[in-house]
C-alpha cells in the first residue's frame, strides 16, 4: 500500500476504535495553551496532511509536480502559535504546518488554495507565480526557499543581526520590528552542511560577544537524510553545550511538548536577544520526496515505529482526553478538509500556467522601487566629513583613495548603507580601500565580520531582507567560490521564486583578477568570472580606472537602491595603486576625485568607454585589459596602425548594441580578455561578433588555462602590451590570426 495511504487508513482507524493515547501527560492548562487554540493548531496539522496525500495523488495524475512531504513533522505549527505573525520566517521545506497556522493568524488568508496553486504549478499562485513548487507568503513574511538543504541560514542569521545593526544606526524604516525574532528551520541532515555549521558558528559567535542575535534556530530532528541515517544522539552532541546557543529539546510528535519548547525558546530569543537551538525530535513518515520509497533502504520495523509515533495521533489524543472534541468531531473535520481539497484541487488545475519564456523569465529582474527618490548629502556634511582630506582631494589620485573617498560619500549619501566584511573596519581592508570609514562611521555601518564568505553575503542577504542596503566585501575574488551559492542560489533567486515579491539588493565588493607579481599566487590573484556569467539578474560591474570606479560604484549602489538589483563589483587589484600608463612619473592613471552629482561624473548601467578613434582595429576589453591595451595603442600609432579601445565596463550583461556600434567602422576587432581562454567574456564575445558582425577579421587574445603563480612569473599566462601588439598589427596586415 502507497505509505500515504497507509498512514491515512491508521489514523482513521484509530479515530474510530478509540485507541489514541497522548505521549505526555502534561495538560493543557499547565502548558498555558487555550482549548480552542489547541483545536486551530491540530486542525492546521489536518489540513497539512491532507494537502501532503492530495500532492501524492496530483502527481500521479501528472497535474502536480516535485512532491516533498509535511507529514511527521506537523509539531512545527506549535512555533507559528508561539511567534508573532510579524515575525520572519525562513523555512525547511517540510513545515507546511507552520505556513497553514500562521495563516489562520492572519485575517483574509487562503493557505490551502495557495498550496494548491502551488502544486499545480498555476501561474496565479500567489508567491512563486507557477515557478516552482514553495512554501512563502509576502503577507505571512515567509520568504520562500527553493533548496533548504541549509544555504538559507546564513541569510537568516544576518537578518537577526540587522534588527540590532538597524537600531544602533538610528534606521527606523525597517521591515522587522525592532523586538522581532527570526526564524530559521532545516532538518537534521541539513545540519551538517557547511552553511549550516557556518551559520550556526556566526550565531554563537556573535552572541558570545554580546551582539543581539534574536534567532531561533528549528532543527527537525526525523533521523535520516533523504537515506542516511543520522547517528542516534549526534545532534545533542554537537550542539547541546554550545558557547553562545542556548539548547532546548522537545518531542515534535507531542503537541503540547511541541507547544513548550517553542514558547520557551521565541520568549528566550525576543527577551534576551539571543539564538537559541531548539532540537525538535519529528518522524519522517513518507519517503523523502516524489516518488522515493523509504522499504528500499528502511526496515518494516523501523517505518511502523516512526508510524507509531505519528503527531495527528497524539494531537488527537490529546484534544479528546481534554474534552476538547470528540473522536467523532476530528473525523468529521479530517473528512470535510479531504472533500474541501478535492473540490479546490480540480479547479487550481484548470486555472492558467506560465504561457511562455518572457512570463517564465518576468520576474528574474526585480521590480523597481516606485516613487524612490536619491538621496543627497549637504554640502555641509561632505565638507565635514572630508575635512581631513580636503588638500589630497586637490589632487589627482589612484583608484584605491578614489574608491575609498566614493564609499565615504555613499555611507554618508544612504544613511540605510553598510559595508561589511573581514577587515574593513580600522584595518582598512587588505588594500586601504575601506580606510578612515570606521572612524567616520562607526561599527554599526562598518562592520569587520568574521573569516567567512558565507556568512559576509549572508548578512548581506539577511540585511537587504530589512531593509537595509548592504555593501558586503569579499577579500578576494578566489575567496568567492568558499560562498558562491550564496549569490546563485539565494541572492539572485529570490526576485524570481517570489514573482518579484522579496528582494535583497546589494553591493558585492570583491578584490581580484590578475597582474600582481609579487603576492599571492593562485589565491589572490585570480583570472576568473565565470562563477558570474550564467547567473540570471546578477550585473556584473568591472572598472579599469579611478574615475570610472568612482562613476561606477555609485551606478551600483543606484541600481540596488532604486532597481533593487544584485550587483557584483570586481575591483581590479593590480590598478589599485597604479598611477602611471606609458612612463614612470606621467600619472596618466590617476584622476581628480569628482563629488556626487558634478557634471559629466556618472556612467550609466550598459554605458561603455572608448579612448581613441582609430578604424583600423578596434580592441575590445576590460579592466587589466584596458590599461594594456591602451599602453598597446600607442606602440601600434608608431607603427602606422589607428586603434580604438572598446571599454566594456559591464560585463553582465554586455551591451551588445554599444558594443557592436562602436566596433562598426572599424576593420578588425581583437577581443582582449584576461580571464582564462575557457569559460572567459571573450567566448560570448567571439560568438556575437560571428553572429552579428561576420564581414571582418575578428581575433581574442586571453589568458591560458592556468592557474597563476607566483612572482616573476605571475605574467606568463596572460596577456601583454607586448602580445596585443603582435596580435593587432599581424590583422592588420592580413596575416593568419588564431583565435
Amino acid at each position: 500500500m502507497d505509505a500515504a495511504e497507509q498512514v491515512h487508513l491508521q489514523f482513521l482507524a484509530a479515530l474510530d476504535r478509540g485507541t489514541l493515547r497522548r505521549r505526555s501527560n502534561l495538560g493543557l492548562a499547565e502548558a498555558g495553551l487555550a482549548p480552542d487554540r489547541a483545536a486551530a493548531l491540530v486542525h492546521s496539522q489536518m489540513l497539512s496532511r491532507q494537502l501532503d496525500r492530495l500532492s501524492r495523488k496530483l502527481q500521479a495524475r501528472g497535474e502536480g509536480f516535485y512532491t516533498i512531504g509535511s507529514s511527521g513533522h506537523e509539531g512545527n505549527a506549535a512555533l507559528a502559535e508561539a511567534l508573532r505573525t510579524d515575525d520572519i520566517a525562513f523555512l525547511h521545506y517540510r513545515d507546511a504546518a507552520f505556513q497553514i497556522h500562521r495563516a489562520g493568524r492572519v485575517a483574509g488568508e487562503t493557505p490551502a488554495w495557495d498550496m494548491l496553486l502551488s502544486f499545480t504549478a498555476s501561474a496565479d499562485d500567489p508567491i512563486s507565480g507557477g515557478r516552482h513548487k514553495v512554501l512563502g507568503s509576502k503577507r505571512l513574511m515567509i520568504p520562500p526557499q527553493t533548496s533548504t538543504i541549509a544555504s538559507h541560514l546564513p541569510k537568516a542569521v544576518g537578518a537577526a543581526f540587522s534588527i540590532g545593526i538597524a537600531r544602533r544606526m538610528g534606521w527606523t524604516d525597517t521591515v522587522l520590528a525592532q523586538d522581532g525574532v527570526v526564524l530559521c528551520s532545516f532538518g537534521d541532515a541539513s545540519a551538517n552542511h557547511s552553511t549550516a555549521v557556518g551559520a550556526l558558528n556566526t550565531a554563537a559567535w556573535a552572541a558570545y560577544q554580546n551582539t543581539p542575535m534574536p534567532i531561533v534556530f528549528l532543527c527537525e530532528d526525523n533521523g535520516i537524510g533523504i537515506s542516511t541515517r543520522t547517528p542516534p544522539g549526534w545532534i545533542e552532541a554537537n550542539w547541546q553545550n554550545r558557547a553562545g546557543l542556548r539548547y532546548i529539546d522537545c518531542d515534535g510528535s507531542d503537541l503540547i511538548d511541541s507547544w513548550r519548547a517553542a514558547k520557551e525558546a521565541v520568549d528566550f530569543a525576543r527577551r534576551q536577544r539571543k539564538p537559541v537551538f531548539l532540537h525538535m525530535k519529528t518522524v519522517r513518515l513518507y519517503g523523502h520526496a516524489g516518488n522515493d520509497v523509504q522499504g528500499t533502504y528502511l526496515s518494516k520495523e523501523h517505518i511502523r515505529a516512526d508510524e507509531a509515533r505519528d503527531p495527528l495521533l497524539a494531537s488527537a489524543a490529546l484534544l479528546i482526553e481534554e474534552g476538547v472534541m470528540t473522536a467523532a468531531e476530528l473525523r468529521a473535520q479530517y473528512d470535510a478538509i479531504e472533500a474541501t481539497l478535492a473540490r479546490q484541487v480540480e479547479l487550481a488545475i484548470k486555472r492558467p500556467k506560465l504561457p511562455d519564456a518572457a512570463a517564465v523569465m518576468a520576474s528574474i529582474v526585480p521590480p523597481k522601487r516606485e516613487g524612490v527618490a536619491r538621496p543627497l548629502a549637504s554640502v555641509e556634511a561632505r565638507a565635514a566629513l572630508f575635512a581631513d582630506d580636503a588638500a589630497a582631494m586637490e589632487k589627482p589620485q589612484h583608484m584605491a583613495k578614489l574608491l575609498s573617498w566614493a564609499l565615504a560619500d555613499l555611507l554618508l549619501q544612504y544613511p540605510n548603507a553598510v559595508v561589511c566584511g573581514e577587515d574593513v573596519g580600522p584595518k582598512g581592508g587588505v588594500y586601504a580601500v575601506t580606510q578612515k570609514l570606521h572612524q567616520r562611521f562607526g561599527s554599526a555601518r562598518v562592520i569587520n565580520t568574521l573569516l567567512d564568505e558565507q556568512a559576509i553575503l549572508g548578512l548581506a542577504i539577511g540585511a537587504a531582507h530589512n531593509g537595509l542596503l548592504p555593501l558586503p566585501e569579499v577579500q578576494f575574488l578566489a575567496y568567492v567560490h568558499n560562498a558562491e551559492d550564496q549569490i546563485r542560489g539565494e541572492a539572485a533567486t529570490l526576485s524570481f521564486f517570489s514573482d518579484g515579491q522579496f528582494t535583497n539588493p546589494m553591493v558585492l565588493r570583491i578584490a581580484g583578477l590578475p597582474y600582481q607579481k609579487g603576492f599571492g599566487g593562485h589565491f589572490h590573484n585570480d583570472n576568473s568570472l565565470a562563477v558570474f556569467r550564467d547567473i540570471p539578474g546578477v550585473v556584473l560591474a568591472v572598472p579599469s580606472c579611478g574615475r570610472d570606479a568612482v562613476a561606477m560604484l555609485r551606478e551600483c549602489v543606484r541600481l540596488a537602491h532604486e532597481e533593487q538589483r544584485v550587483v557584483v563589483f570586481v575591483e581590479p587589484i593590480a590598478l589599485y595603486m597604479t598611477r602611471d600608463l606609458h612612463a614612470e612619473g606621467d600619472g596618466l592613471w590617476t584622476s581628480l576625485y569628482q563629488p556626487p552629482g558634478e557634471p559629466g561624473s556618472a556612467i550609466g548601467f550598459g554605458e561603455i568607454g572608448q579612448w581613441g578613434q582609430g578604424t583600423d582595429l578596434a580592441i575590445v576589453t576590460y579592466g587589466n585589459g584596458v590599461y594594456l591595451s591602451r599602453q598597446a595603442e600607442k606602440l601600434l600609432a608608431e607603427q602606422g596602425v589607428a586603434a580604438r579601445i572598446i571599454d566594456l565596463r559591464w560585463l553582465g550583461p554586455v551591451n551588445d548594441e554599444a558594443v557592436l556600434a562602436a566596433c562598426a567602422p572599424c576593420r578588425n576587432v581583437l577581443v582582449v580578455d584576461e580571464c582564462r581562454i575557457t569559460g572567459s567574456h571573450s567566448e560570448a564575445l567571439l560568438a556575437l561578433f560571428a553572429e552579428r558582425m561576420n564581414d571582418r577579421p575578428v581575433a581574442r587574445l586571453t589568458a591560458t588555462d592556468s592557474f597563476i603563480p607566483l612572482a616573476r612569473a605571475a605574467t606568463h599566462t596572460l596577456p601583454s602590451r607586448d602580445m596585443i601588439v603582435t596580435k593587432g598589427l599581424a590583422m592588420v596586415r592580413g596575416e593568419t590570426v588564431l583565435g
